[in-house]
C-alpha cells in the first residue's frame, strides 16, 4: 500500500503505519482517510498496529490553514478527525505508536488512543495546547485525557494546556516509556510483535468492554460539541 502520507507494511503479523507528509504531519481530511484504510486494511490482515511519524514529528495536530478557513471547516475537520480517534482508541487488536518527535495538540490526542506509547528522547515537546491558541478542548479529547492521563497532572495537562518534553510525558500519561533515537524503531517493533501473540478475540473483547463507556459518552454528544467547535484564534 502506497499513499502520498501514510506507509503501510506488514512485518509478519504486525501492520506498520508510518505517517510522513515531508512536513509536520498535520491532520488534513486526505491524511485522516489514509490512516482509516490503513486501519481497515491491517483489521483484516494483521494481529497488531505499529503507528508511527517521521523523525522530529509524530503529528502536528489538525492543519491549521483548514481549521482556519472558517467555522463549518473547522467542525467538519476535527469531526473527521473525533472518527479516527475513535477507530485508533477501539480497534480490536493492539496499537502501538512510536512517538518519533514532537506530538502537539491533535498528535497529543494520538497518544491517548494508543494502547502502549513509546516514545524518543530529546528536546521534542508533547501536550494538549489548545486552549494557548483559543481554542477549547472538544468533549472526546476531555474523556479520552480523563481516561489516560494522571489525575495528579489532568488539570495542568488539558485546562492549563502545559507542554512536556518526553520524559515528563511518561508520568503524565501520555507516554508509557521512552527510549533513545536509535533505538526507538526496534523497541517500538518489539513491542507490537509481542502483543500480536495475544489471542485477539479476547484482547479486543475485554478491550472494547472497558472503553465502550467512554465511546459512547462521546457518539451521543459528539454532534452537539462540534457544534459548538471554535476554531483557534488567529
Amino acid at each position: 500500500m502506497s499513499n502520498d502520507a501514510v506507509r503501510y507494511e506488514l512485518q509478519e503479523s504486525v501492520a506498520v503505519l508510518q505517517m510522513d507528509d515531508g512536513k509536520a504531519n498535520a491532520l488534513s481530511h486526505g491524511l485522516i482517510d489514509e490512516l482509516m484504510a490503513a486501519l481497515d486494511r491491517a483489521e483484516k490482515e494483521a494481529s497488531a498496529v505499529l503507528l508511527s511519524g517521521r523523525p522530529g514529528r509524530l503529528c502536528a495536530g489538525f492543519d491549521l490553514k483548514t481549521m482556519m478557513a472558517g467555522v463549518e471547516q473547522a467542525r467538519e475537520l476535527v469531526t473527521h478527525g473525533a472518527e479516527m480517534y475513535l477507530r485508533i482508541y477501539e480497534f480490536p487488536a493492539p496499537v502501538v505508536v512510536a512517538c518519533t518527535g514532537h506530538a502537539m495538540a491533535g498528535g497529543a490526542v494520538l497518544l491517548l488512543t494508543a494502547d502502549t506509547r513509546i516514545g524518543v528522547d530529546g528536546p521534542f515537546k508533547i501536550g494538549l495546547n489548545e486552549i494557548s491558541i483559543g481554542m477549547p478542548l472538544p468533549h472526546f479529547v476531555q474523556e479520552l485525557a480523563q481516561d489516560r492521563l494522571a489525575s495528579t497532572h489532568r488539570v495542568a495537562a488539558t485546562i492549563q494546556a502545559t507542554v512536556y518534553d518526553p520524559a515528563t510525558a511518561i508520568t503524565v500519561g501520555y507516554l508509557d516509556r521512552v527510549v533513545a533515537p536509535d533505538d526507538l524503531a526496534a523497541k517500538a517493533t518489539a513491542a507490537a510483535a509481542t502483543l500480536a501473540k495475544l489471542p485477539t478475540e479476547p484482547y479486543g473483547l475485554t478491550k472494547r468492554r472497558m472503553r465502550e463507556p467512554i465511546t459512547a459518552r462521546v457518539r451521543a454528544i459528539l454532534a452537539e460539541d462540534m457544534a459548538r467547535l471554535t476554531p483557534p484564534q488567529g
